[in-house]
């Protein structure tokens, strides 16, 4: 589990620059609150070559928890192949949510069927604008 902390921790230091709290995170708070939080009652896969873990997905029933993919393995089908997987383990729908500024996330998501259903503040210590997004199959 440590290769999928690391993979997580360098995703949010890439992606979440507009997030004060994820400011001095170190390595060590994100396995712990990976420990703690994300992974108990979460079913998690991962998607990875050649021993390489390139993007994780942790689903709670259709709800995805969390879904990320290392910056430099983005753009060339791993997190696709990761939404297949949720799609197939739920395919009467999916929920997520995701930060505002989260462009490329939200592009993403959209591209891929998913709509915006409701505008809102996440909960602390983010409190960010957040949107929540549903997907449901046609």
């Amino acid at each position: 589990m440590s290769a999928t902390v690391a993979l997580w921790h360098e995703t949010r230091k890439d992606t979440y620059h507009f997030l004060p709290s994820e400011e001095g995170l170190t390595l060590e708070d994100s396995a712990r609150y990976f420990k703690e939080t994300i992974r108990p009652g979460a079913d998690l896969w991962v998607a990875e070559e050649a021993s390489q873990i390139l993007g994780f997905l942790a689903l709670r029933g259709s709800y995805i928890d969390r879904m990320y993919v290392r910056p430099s393995a983005q753009r060339n089908g791993v997190g696709l192949a990761l939404l297949k997987k949720a799609q197939e383990l739920s395919p009467s729908g999916l929920e997520l949510h995701t930060h505002q500024e989260n462009r490329k996330a939200r592009q993403f998501y959209e591209k891929h069927g998913f709509k915006a259903v409701r505008f809102g503040v996440s909960p602390p210590p983010e409190s960010a604008h957040d949107v929540e997004y549903h997907w449901r199959p046609e």
